[in-house]
């Protein structure tokens, strides 16, 4: 039996969310799964995700195969324990960068 730690849909029409299920790689997507390992809501804000980690790492150690949405989950759970930011990077749009630009120039001529 190959188990897959993986997402199932739950939720209405336009309002998703999903559990994080260990489930066999032969049973469809949401159908019956083996253990409930947490849940996902894409739509709320902040931390909107809980993970059961010691089961997860238990079926990581008799060989379920990760998904790459949940290991996505998994990393971010573990930056959030670490303490690290959620997002290392922003994005800046040319205006502002110019606006940025500008002023440091002005900062620098004026000091």
């Amino acid at each position: 039996m190959s188990v897959k730690i993986r997402l199932t849909r739950t939720g209405a029409n336009r309002d998703l969310s999903f559990r994080v299920v260990a489930a066999d790689t032969r049973f469809p997507r949401d159908g019956r799964f083996i253990e409930n390992l947490g849940w996902y809501d894409p739509d709320k804000t902040g931390k909107n995700f809980e993970l059961k980690l010691d089961r997860i790492d238990y079926w990581k150690s008799v060989g379920a195969i990760v998904s790459p949405t949940v290991l996505s989950l998994l990393k971010r759970e573990k930056r959030a324990a670490e303490g690290k930011p959620e997002h290392t990077h922003q994005k800046i749009s040319k205006g502002k960068k110019a606006k940025l630009a500008k002023a440091a120039k002005a900062a620098a001529s004026a000091g």
